[in-house]
């Protein structure tokens, strides 16, 4: 009956260390178990922020050379306005007014033949009449002259508007340039518009010049033709002839 009891007992205490001894048979492997390691885990933080600031820092970068081209696309962009047309066409009305030069124009080798026909010694043997209708055509040189600078001057006058507009757009367009290169083309048309005027001024003095030479030399011919009309008139066979002349005073 005790050895029963014992058999009993000793069965009793091997199921209950069955667990235990099972217990180990049945635990995960290591390398199944998760290790927290914060070391590790801080030194990958740090890469990981480490490598986001290069993408900034790229990002960035791109940013600054596409800024970069803007601004060179910006500095070789065209002026879109020119008055270069405007200018030419004041130029032009100028010249033309020039050309419209009455008897004698602005030509070295057609002045120089004008003065030796016109303006030079009188011929000893010219007419009377010969005389008179030089001094005539002298006269009318002299009227056509400053008939032509008063033109010139009327035509300058005229391109004063044209001329202010032009610099109000050309300023306002080197205001609003976009780069230096529409900054540099529009103060190069301002160049061009002042020398217009410049030249404008250049022929308003050629003309003015003009009128007072021909009136010059119309006084300095006439000067001659009296002196050569003095002397026929001395060295006239009958001379001059005193006689009794008779004045009339209404019905008196």
């Amino acid at each position: 009956m005790k050895l029963r009891r014992s058999r009993i007992a000793r069965l009793t205490a091997a199921l209950f260390l069955a667990p235990i001894a099972i217990a180990p048979m049945l635990a995960p492997p290591a390398y199944a178990i998760t290790v927290f390691d914060p070391s590790n885990y801080a030194q990958n933080v740090l890469q990981a922020a480490r490598a986001l600031q290069q993408i900034n820092q790229q990002i960035t970068q791109l940013q600054n050379e596409a800024q970069m081209l803007i601004n060179q696309a910006r500095n070789l962009a065209s002026l879109p306005y020119s008055s270069l047309q405007q200018i030419q066409q004041s130029v032009q009305r100028t010249q033309q007014l020039l050309a419209q030069a009455q008897n004698i124009a602005f030509d070295v080798q057609k002045i120089d033949q004008m003065f030796s026909q016109k303006y030079g010694n009188v011929s000893l043997s010219a007419t009377d009449s010969q005389l008179v209708a030089d001094a005539r055509s002298r006269w009318q040189n002299t009227v056509g002259g400053l008939q032509d600078a008063m033109r010139v001057q009327a035509g300058v006058v005229s391109n004063i508007d044209t001329n202010r507009a032009q610099m109000s757009a050309l300023v306002g367009q080197s205001q609003g340039a976009t780069g230096a290169l529409q900054a540099t083309q529009a103060g190069n048309q301002l160049l061009a518009l002042q020398t217009q005027q410049l030249a404008d001024l250049t022929a308003v003095v050629a003309a003015n010049g003009r009128a007072q030479a021909l009136t010059d030399a119309e006084r300095a011919a006439a000067a001659e033709q009296g002196r050569e009309q003095r002397r026929r008139f001395l060295t006239a066979g009958a001379g001059y002839q005193p006689g009794s002349a008779k004045m009339f005073y209404g019905n008196n």
